[in-house]
């Protein structure tokens, strides 16, 4: 895919990263702020559709209350609180110059994982979005649960976000975005990391996210959470449907604009052909996951070949979830292979393991499904 056809987009989600909004000393540098503004004024005037998701807001608190550092929950969520207002009234002063509307919107880990949640979001952005307005989106780090949760919980739990990067693909992915673009301090991916390899060379172009791309990442940023695995995530999850993923240099002057001139800047990821479907993708990306069932090796050959999971194939199940749940289905080695709703609790899978399925009725004194899960309700990762 060449450069214009791959900058073709309708809706386009821009992640914007600590990194890139503030200057060397740790204010929020406005004359880079401002020139994204008008960078995505002009694509909204030209009839694109653009939903920016934006860091900075723990960040901006630190630095106005000469904090430095932001150990502790507590802090980092007052830290939130005092500089999210001041990153909000930059884009609405900042938007409202070009005569466009910035819309504020906080989200927490359950806004995705509570699927009436996730489907009622997706209709408030898409009325947002065709109502002309710019949703300006970030996590709600000031009411935000998930260190408390991860305090209980701990490796047990996997959430849905933890950082920005993946929040930009889910909702990406909600919206069905053709374009992500990520702003980060670094040109793109390179094949080997920049920072220790000054002959490291930047790859143009990747067609799928696999094992050997999710390799070349190393490291997290500075002042950010996330780093390039947190990017490379997020591309894989856009890619899967069928998105297009620009990773680049946030810090170039007006790398949106040149972006969409055609310049060869950043690292493309291409879409694949999988299209995976809303329901497979909230599956697959967008829950918190606690329960866990381990699975035979015929099993996770079954699961692999879009089979259902029936209760002969399940040989161990963690913690307590409920009928409904979405958990994560792994290998005896504990490597995760799916996601899939379950049709039974924890309590009834435990009874039913290694049986076969005539005989759950028997053992449980009821039967829902044949199958713990069935295969219109997993998602292969």
């Amino acid at each position: 895919m060449d450069r214009l056809e791959f900058i073709k987009a309708k809706r386009i989600v821009v992640k914007l990263g600590t990194n890139v909004l503030r200057n060397d000393e740790g204010y929020v540098s406005l004359p880079r702020v401002y020139s994204f503004i008008e960078d995505i004024a002009n694509l909204v005037k030209s009839g694109n559709e653009v939903i920016v998701i934006t860091s900075g807001a723990v960040g901006l608190g630190k630095k106005r209350l000469g904090l430095e550092d932001t150990r502790g929950t507590a802090l980092k969520q007052a830290c939130a609180a005092i500089g999210q207002g001041k990153l909000m009234s930059i884009y609405e002063n900042g938007f409202d110059t070009y005569g466009l509307t910035a819309a504020q919107i906080l989200l927490t880990e359950d806004d995705f994982s509570v699927r009436e949640r996730y489907l009622s979001l997706r209709t408030t952005l898409n009325k947002l979005l065709e109502l002309g307005a710019i949703p300006v989106i970030n996590q709600n780090d000031t009411v935000s649960t998930l260190d408390v949760a991860l305090r209980y919980v701990k490796e047990d739990m996997q959430v849905c976000f933890s950082d920005n990067d993946k929040l930009s693909a889910l909702v990406a992915s909600e919206l069905d975005a053709d374009l992500l673009i990520i702003l980060s301090d670094i040109n793109g991916l390179y094949d080997e990391n920049p920072k220790n390899n000054p002959n490291a060379k930047l790859i143009r172009s990747v067609k799928e996210v696999d094992d050997k791309i999710m390799a070349l990442a190393s490291g997290v940023s500075d002042g950010g959470r996330g780093g390039m695995e947190t990017k490379l995530k997020a591309a894989r999850l856009v890619t899967r449907f069928g998105g297009k993923v620009l990773i680049a240099n946030g810090k170039q002057p007006f790398i949106i604009k040149r972006i969409f001139e055609g310049e060869d800047l950043g690292t493309m990821f291409l879409p694949s052909n999988e299209n995976l479907s809303d329901k497979k993708r909230w599956i697959g990306y967008a829950t918190n996951i606690i329960g866990k069932i381990i699975v035979n090796k015929g099993a996770k050959e079954a699961l692999l070949a879009e089979k259902s999971l029936l209760p002969v194939g399940v040989v161990d199940v963690k913690n307590t979830f409920k009928k409904g749940d979405v958990i994560s289905i792994l290998d005896e080695e504990h490597n995760e292979i799916a996601r899939g709703i379950v049709n039974y609790d924890s309590h009834s899978c435990k009874k039913v393991i290694g049986c076969h399925s005539d005989n759950i009725a028997e053992i449980l004194g009821f039967k829902n499904y044949d199958a713990i899960i069935t295969r219109d309700n997993i998602t292969i990762l």
